[in-house]
C-alpha cells in the first residue's frame, strides 16, 4: 500500500519487537514473530485508517497526518498501537514503543527500476527512536508511552482533563505519558505497576541465585 508523501507537525511512533535478538536464535519464532508483526501492522494501517507507517525488520514507524483535533490524532494512534500489541500478545509476543510530537517527513523515493528507498526522517521520528532504544527510564517490555516534551497545550489539557477512555488510560510519570493499553479499567494501573515490578525483582532474583550456584 502506496504512502502518500507528508512533511508536517504530528505524532510518530518507533515501535520494535521485545527481545526479537533472542527470537533470532529461533529461527520459527523469529520468523513467526515477524509475520504476525507484519500482517498485524498491514490490517491496522489498511486503506481508510487514519493511521500510516512502514514496516521494516523487526520495527514499524507509525505516524498520523495533523488535523485540527491533534488529541484525536494521538488518540488514532494509540488505537492502532494497542490493536497491535493486543494481537501480537496472543502469540506470546510483546513490543515496545515510544511516541513523540514533532516535524516529521516521509517521502517516498524511486530511484532504479525494481529498488525502491523510503526516506523516513524528522525531529518526531529521531525522538520517538532514541526514546525507544536509549530512554530514561529505560522502556520496559510491552510499554507504549509519549514524550512529554512538543506535546501541543491542547493535548495536555485533554489528556490530563481525564475526558475519555484513552485519556484516562494515560499516566503522567516525569517526562513521558505511559499508555495502558492492556487494561480497560483505569484503577487497574496501579496494580498493572506492581506486577511489573514484582516481575522484574524475579529476574534479578534468579540472577543472584544463579551467580551463587543456588
Amino acid at each position: 500500500m502506496a504512502i502518500r508523501n507528508y512533511s508536517g507537525q504530528t505524532f510518530v511512533a518507533f515501535l520494535d519487537i521485545s527481545g526479537f535478538k533472542e527470537l533470532m536464535k529461533q529461527n520459527n519464532r523469529a520468523l513467526k514473530a515477524l509475520n504476525r508483526l507484519y500482517q498485524i501492522g498491514y490490517d491496522t494501517i489498511k486503506a481508510g485508517s487514519p493511521i500510516e507507517g512502514i514496516f521494516i525488520s523487526d520495527c514499524g514507524v507509525l505516524f498520523v497526518r495533523d488535523t485540527d483535533n491533534k488529541y484525536q490524532d494521538l488518540c488514532n494512534l494509540l488505537n492502532g498501537i494497542k490493536e497491535i500489541n493486543r494481537r501480537m500478545l496472543i502469540d506470546d509476543f510483546l513490543t515496545v514503543t515510544s511516541i513523540a510530537y514533532g516535524q516529521f517527513k516521509y517521502q517516498d523515493k524511486l530511484e532504479i527500476e525494481g529498488i525502491e528507498k523510503n526516506a523516513v526522517y524528522g525531529g518526531a521520528y529521531v525522538e520517538a527512536f532514541f526514546d525507544n532504544e536509549k530512554g530514561e527510564p529505560k522502556i520496559k517490555v510491552g510499554q507504549v508511552r509519549v514524550i512529554n516534551k512538543n506535546i501541543p497545550p491542547e493535548v495536555i489539557e485533554a489528556v490530563e482533563g481525564q475526558g475519555d477512555q484513552t485519556a484516562r488510560l494515560l499516566k503522567r510519570k516525569g517526562k513521558h505519558f505511559y499508555y495502558y493499553w492492556s487494561i480497560e479499567n483505569p484503577e487497574e494501573s496501579e496494580e498493572l505497576d506492581r506486577k511489573y515490578k514484582d516481575s522484574y525483582n524475579l529476574v534479578f532474583s534468579g540472577i543472584v541465585k544463579a551467580l551463587k550456584g543456588e
